[in-house]
């Protein structure tokens, strides 16, 4: 059996994948020793992972075939959590690209090696370990290139691809954003995650004039197909719960971001369908971790599915692995170091310490910020946003309703929602979090409105990297400029040249999941930010995603 790197010694346990009908003649093929992946006969192209199409022709002629097993790392992390009882850290896990084709990648484990030595542009080249019928593929370093530099994918030009408006009227023009509200919001409430919903949709539907028999529509993300302590159990719950009786409803979680579930109320309330639609979003995962830890929660174990089959024999369990991935390969190739990271931490603690609601609101220092704990390298505990249990709620109406709300209406300028990149934490965008390329992109094509227009932003920072990808995604900085722009915190303060999550963010007022940005851009836009409200804004822009297709929302007073 191989040794993770930096883990000396003895016997661990991987949890193994389960092969699909598409992958299982992938798992079984390394038994001899020898790495293969799909190549189409028409074109000569590879695809991983295994798909019906070839990705480079969508030719249908895909074989498995055998490669040579030589790669370079494009990426990698050094996991210092616990996320699995049977697998401790330290290890490396790492993205290579194979030296057939850089556009095809593998999540695995650098084995054989000094976690020190690791770095992005390492030549290595696999080695297999079999587990009852699965050969794992790992990697170690190939000493007959060793003191090469292998080259490494070049980021993909996206503007190829974005498509312009389909039409000329926008259906952003036909909607305002009426009404908010939000529970309350804490670490291990161990309240009925419904009972949050209930409060944060009441709050919502009277900040916006209405009553429930005026509600016509219904929107939540991601519906009950959400893990425990991510959902309210979608709309069945709350229909029960407030006995309501809506014209259309969405519950899903393959949307534009989190906020896809609010894209998705305004084309509802656009098209005619309904007037005022209510989008929420609940989360409990403070109470469920807790109720796991001490055994009234079952949860039980098995072979890897969905988008876990790929990452978790190789101890990827959480996004704080896969996007430190995306990390080490923008600061190899930017330069920089953790500072620009840390300084967005220690700038939303201060907002926090503005926010009364704000779960953490100690100072923090960017010597705390260093001295705290590593959990997935270059992110220490203070990247890592805080899982808490709350819910927020939207109402989304007709515009020309907008006039009859006590609250001065907030309106969509124009979303961004495009997918320009693969979607996928390791075959596609490496530079930065996967899936913020597209839909910032999309944004400006709707609208024209610039960077420089924006008063506020909201960003997404389920980690601090997050944040830095949006930042340049959308335009404020170019690509690798975000240390600068940010400048020790100065360019992100309250007051200074753009605002960043004023409230907090994720990291600091807590996880809301997304739907806590849009309710602080509407605070903010309406003025009701009170002790950290920006001077007079009349644009924020909102992102969601965080690995998830995600979006982007330019939103502005009336």
């Amino acid at each position: 059996m191989s040794e993770p790197a930096g883990r000396p010694g003895p016997q661990y346990t991987r949890p193994l994948p389960q092969p699909t009908l598409a992958s299982s003649e992938f798992w079984a093929a390394g038994s001899d020793g020898t790495l293969h992946v799909l190549r189409c006969a028409h074109c000569g192209g590879y695809t991983h992972p295994p798909l019906p199409r070839c990705r480079i022709c969508r030719g249908a002629a895909l074989k498995l075939s055998p490669v040579s097993g030589r790669a370079v790392v494009v990426g990698f992390t050094v996991n210092h959590q616990q996320w699995l009882p049977a697998f401790p850290p330290p290890y490396v896990v790492a993205i290579v690209a194979l030296e057939e084709d850089d556009g095809v990648r593998l999540t695995t484990n650098l084995v054989n090696c000094d976690p020190d030595e690791v770095h992005v542009g390492l030549p290595v080249r696999v080695v297999f370990e079999t587990v009852d019928d699965i050969a794992l593929a790992l990697f170690e370093p190939d000493p007959e290139r060793q003191g090469t530099t292998p080259p490494l994918p070049e980021p993909e030009d996206l503007s190829v691809h974005l498509r312009p408006m389909a039409s000329p009227a926008k259906f952003e023009d036909r909607v305002a954003l009426t009404g908010v509200g939000q529970s309350r919001v804490g670490r291990r409430l161990m309240v009925d995650p419904l009972s949050l919903t209930v409060d944060a949709c009441l709050q919502a539907v009277e900040d916006a004039g209405l009553t429930l028999d005026q509600i016509d529509g219904l929107s939540t993300y991601p519906g009950r197909s959400g893990p425990p302590g991510m959902s309210e159990g979608g709309i069945p719950p709350l229909v029960e719960a407030l006995q309501l009786r809506p014209t259309w409803f969405n519950g899903a979680g393959d949307t534009p971001g989190q906020a896809g579930a609010v894209i998705a109320g305004m084309l509802a309330v656009a098209s005619g369908l309904c007037r005022h639609v209510l989008c929420y979003r609940t989360v409990w995962e403070s109470s469920h971790a807790a109720m796991v830890r001490d055994g009234r929660w079952d949860a039980p174990g098995g072979r890897a599915t969905g988008m876990l089959e790929d990452r978790a024999p190789f101890g990827a369990m959480s996004a704080a692995n896969w996007i430190a991935m995306q990390a080490s390969h923008y600061f190899h190739r930017y330069g920089g170091d953790r500072s620009a990271l840390g300084w967005i931490s220690v700038t939303q603690r201060q907002g926090a310490g503005r926010n009364p609601e704000a779960v953490l609101r100690t100072p923090l220092t960017l010597d705390d910020y260093y001295a705290a704990r590593m959990v997935s390298t270059p992110f220490g505990l203070y990247d890592c946003d805080l899982p808490v249990d709350g819910a927020v709620a939207v109402v989304v109406s007709a515009v020309e309703t907008a006039a009859d709300r006590p609250k001065p209406p907030v309106l969509v300028e124009a979303v961004g929602t495009q997918i320009l990149e693969r979607p996928s934490w390791d075959q596609g965008t490496l530079t930065h979090e996967p899936l913020v390329l597209g839909p910032a992109r999309h944004l400006w094509s709707r609208t024209s409105l610039r960077p420089d227009d924006i008063d506020v932003a909201l960003l997404y920072d389920g980690f601090t990297f997050n944040a830095v990808s949006w930042l340049e995604a959308l335009g404020f900085c170019e690509p690798g400029g975000a240390q600068d722009f940010i400048d020790q915190g100065r360019g992100i303060a309250l007051d200074g040249r753009l605002p960043l999550n004023p409230h907090g963010g994720q990291l600091s007022a807590g996880r809301l999941h997304g739907f806590g940005f849009l309710r602080e851009a509407m605070l903010q836009l309406r003025g009701e930010a009170d002790g950290r409200q920006v001077a007079s804004p009349d644009v924020a822009v909102v992102t969601t995603g965080g690995g998830a297709p995600g979006s982007a929302l330019l939103l502005r007073r009336a």
